[in-house]
């Protein structure tokens, strides 16, 4: 076995429950957050699955409750995903096949670029750098499978 763990259906691998670590790091300012918290990775209506995550994020010495919500549809070519944010809009693709995947998302005038690797069965992590004008962040997520 490789360092990655490959992934043939994304959408069978995520779905349930995840416990979630995040930290972010201001590259500019020095400042470090911390975010900790469930994911869940339920049916949704549009025949993939809807991401909602939820938890404390700590920015600053400060602890705030967090959440989000994504929406993961099936991508072409078939095992991969179209990620989408809640309201539709496109997000970024996944395809987990080799085990990594690296993506990018414009948002304004910063770029967030994204690495998802898959360690085994039950562990994966994503890495967002992003960088522009706005914003010069690394946010580092690792995901354990809750049972």
């Amino acid at each position: 076995m490789g360092e990655f763990w490959p992934v043939p259906d994304v959408l069978a691998y995520l779905a349930g429950s995840w416990r979630v670590e995040r930290s972010v790091r201001d590259l500019t300012s020095g400042d470090e957050g911390h975010f900790g918290g469930t994911t869940t990775f339920g049916p949704s209506d549009e025949g993939g699955l809807l991401h909602h995550e939820t938890g404390t994020f700590t920015w600053r010495g400060v602890p705030r409750p967090a959440e989000r919500t994504l929406l993961f549809l099936p991508g072409s070519p078939p095992g991969t995903v179209d990620v989408r944010f809640a309201d539709g809009r496109p997000f970024h693709d996944l395809d987990l096949a080799s085990g990594r995947h690296v993506t990018d998302h414009p948002c304004s005038a910063d770029l967030y670029r994204g690495e998802f690797t898959v360690r085994d069965g039950d562990h994966w992590r994503s890495v967002w750098r992003v960088g522009g004008p706005a914003k010069d962040l690394v946010l580092t997520t690792d995901y354990a499978r809750e049972v």
